[in-house]
Formats: C-alpha cells, sequence, structure tokens
C-alpha cells in the first residue's frame, strides 16, 4: 500500500493557473496541473493507493471556499482522498470552522506561513494552534532560505509553546534547509514528510535526516503538481532502509498518525 501525503489540488478552473502560481513562487517547473484527476491519473501509474489533500488559504476570506471543495471533493472520492482543511491565522471563526471540517471527515489541518506571510511563531497565530491542538494533526510547510515566516527555529518554539499539538513538518521539516532544519527539530516528536526534497539529497543524506526524526516520524509525499508519484518513489527506493522501515514510510506511519 501506498499513501501520498502531501498532494495539492485545486478546483477546476483555477487549477493551471494555481499550479502556475507554485511554480513561479518557487521557479520550479510543474509536473502537472492540479486538476484532482490528473492526480489520480499520475498516482495510478505509481500504484498509489490513497492522497493526503489539501490546499492554502492565502487569505482569511479563503477559508471557507477552500475547505468546502477539499470536503466535496472527498466525498466525490472517498476511497481514495483524506482531506486536510486549510486554516488561517487571521480567520474569525477559527473554531467553529474546526468543527465543521472534523464533522465533514477532515484529517488534518494544513497552513504554509509562507504563502500566507505570517511568522510561524508570532502570538497572533496561538489561538489556531490552541484550537488545532488535541484535535487534529498539523501539516506546515516548514523552511525556505529566502523568507523567515516559516523557518524551523520559528517551528520549535511553537511545539515548545503548545506540546500537545501533534506537527508534521512538509519538506522533511525544512525545504532548502534540511540539515539545519533535521538539527533544530529531532526529537520533538515531529513527524516529517519526503515532499520536495529527495531530489535535492543524496541518498546518504536522505538517510541520515530519516535516522534523526525517526523512520517511524517520517510519510512518504509528492508535493503534487510539483512532482510525480513515480519519480518520487524512484528516488525514496535509492534510500537504504529495511523493508519494515519503507512499509512505514509508505503507509503504515500515515495509517497509525490520522488512524485510518
Amino acid at each position: 500500500m501506498i499513501i501520498d501525503f502531501h498532494a495539492h489540488i485545486f478546483p477546476e478552473k483555477i487549477a493551471e493557473k494555481a499550479s502556475k502560481g507554485i511554480e513561479k513562487f518557487y521557479d520550479m517547473p510543474m509536473r502537472s496541473d492540479g486538476r484532482v484527476q490528473s492526480l489520480l491519473e499520475q498516482g495510478e501509474k505509481a500504484a498509489v493507493d490513497r492522497y493526503v489533500v489539501h490546499s492554502v488559504a492565502t487569505i482569511p476570506e479563503q477559508v471557507e471556499s477552500i475547505n468546502q471543495f477539499i470536503i466535496d471533493t472527498v466525498q466525490q472520492y472517498p476511497e481514495k482522498l483524506i482531506g486536510f482543511a486549510s486554516m488561517h491565522p487571521l480567520y474569525k471563526n477559527i473554531e467553529k470552522q474546526l468543527d465543521t471540517s472534523i464533522e465533514a471527515g477532515l484529517k488534518g489541518v494544513k497552513i504554509h506561513p509562507d504563502f500566507q506571510k505570517f511568522l510561524m511563531d508570532d502570538e497572533a497565530a496561538f489561538p489556531m494552534y490552541e484550537c488545532i491542538e488535541g484535535r487534529l494533526p498539523l501539516l506546515v510547510h516548514t523552511g525556505d532560505y529566502r523568507y523567515e515566516y516559516s523557518k524551523p527555529e520559528r517551528l520549535a518554539r511553537v511545539l515548545d509553546r503548545f506540546p500537545r499539538l501533534t506537527v508534521i513538518g512538509a519538506h522533511f521539516g525544512g525545504w532548502s534547509v534540511w540539515g539545519e532544519a533535521a538539527n533544530i527539530l529531532h526529537g520533538r516528536g515531529v513527524y516529517v514528510d519526503t515532499s520536495s526534497s529527495l531530489y535535492a539529497l543524496s541518498p546518504e543524506e536522505a538517510r541520515h535526516i530519516i535516522d534523526q526524526y525517526g523512520a517511524d516520524h517520517v510519510l512518504f509525499g509528492t508535493d503534487f503538481p510539483m512532482w510525480t508519484a513515480l519519480e518520487e518513489l524512484e528516488m525514496l527506493a535509492k534510500i537504504p532502509m529495511s523493508f519494515e522501515e519503507r512499509e512505514g514510510i509508505l503507509y503504515k506511519n500515515a495509517v497509525r498518525l490520522l488512524q485510518l
């Protein structure tokens, strides 16, 4: 079994534009267009069974419409998709929206401090963490050498302040600052996903980072539409690990974390 823990999806009418926006932000070519059907088609080629899907509310006013899109899409493909809600620290009805998301079957929350332009450890974000803590896992885009918003040390301060917050640090806990992130975040119980990381790391470097976090806290992810599952699985296969570790990363850790 394979679970892709990190896939962005967008409504049909804006999918291509949204994907191009990500491409421009990171100056990296997209492999796909962000449509749900494209995700399922490319995943089928790699025998992916399920996908954790989400999107980002860049402004508070987008939270409700994005979450409704995720809810509707998951209900359309209940055997394939696992939905994460979007949240924004300046959104006014966080607790109510979280209740709605949980009642609709969403399994986590996704935030992206760089897109949303807030410092991860800003006190203005604390009410959001307080609402999420102990209720749902929080998938956080972490790390970008160009910005202050999502630095790994900011996530460390959030974890210190909210010890019951279950966090998945995307991109091995620190995109573009992988080694620094692992040195800061290891031993804190944080989960990480492999998305948008393996292209930049040697198998030996990736193995070292996995050891720092613990293989039981690592989740396979593609960062669709950035990469394809086939590409990511080929790179993952080059990392030396046991059969049990590989099974954990591909699906068992996700099943345990999300209580599937």
